[in-house]
């Protein structure tokens, strides 16, 4: 009898029998990669505090394999963009994506992060996918930290789906062209 609190990973597709498992490396990285996931928080307003509440007691990010928030791009997988952000922050957020190391992926938490919110101004960049690519948006104002769980499970399917040499491929780098990344 399985017990309902712990979440039994299944193993990849592969040939199995008793005392011997086999399937691709592409499928054991991620399943690997799916369950260890760093995040690097880069919150500006309310949604940073909804972030907060999502990394606690109630909610508890650390159930997907996000342990350990990052505060270093270095060591970061998953670049989570938080409120808003002023064209004068451009430079760093794009700065701190080209310092993370390849694979990487990006979540936009909230309006403001995803398309500028109700501040249509000179000052507020309307969306941060006009300088780095953004693989899911969480929408909300601010959102609910079910809505994060949710993005960040989007993220886990792709992370978990990634073939190995995706980001070698023209596509990917003709993509990162398009923002100016080299």
């Amino acid at each position: 009898m399985q017990n309902a609190k712990y979440k039994i990973v299944q193993p990849p597709e592969g040939y199995s029998a008793p005392g011997f498992f086999a399937t691709s490396l592409d499928r054991v990285i991620g399943l690997a990669r799916e369950n260890s996931i760093w995040p690097l928080p880069f919150a500006t307003s309310c949604c940073g505090v909804e972030f907060m509440a999502l990394m606690g007691a109630t909610y508890d990010l650390a159930r997907f394999g996000a342990e350990r928030l990052s505060f270093s791009p270095r060591q970061a997988d998953l670049l989570m963009v938080m409120g808003t952000i002023a064209k004068k922050m451009s430079p760093v957020v794009l700065q701190v994506y080209t310092q993370m190391a390849e694979p990487r992926w990006v979540l936009a938490m909230g309006a403001c992060a995803s398309s500028g919110g109700i501040f249509d101004t000179y000052s507020v960049l309307q969306g941060i996918d006009r300088i780095v690519p953004v693989d899911v948006y969480v929408p909300g104002c601010p959102p609910r930290p079910e809505q994060v769980i949710q993005g960040f499970m989007k993220i886990q399917e792709l992370v978990e789906n990634e073939p190995l040499r995706r980001r070698y491929s023209p596509e990917y780098k003709e993509l990162l062209e398009s923002y100016g990344i080299k």
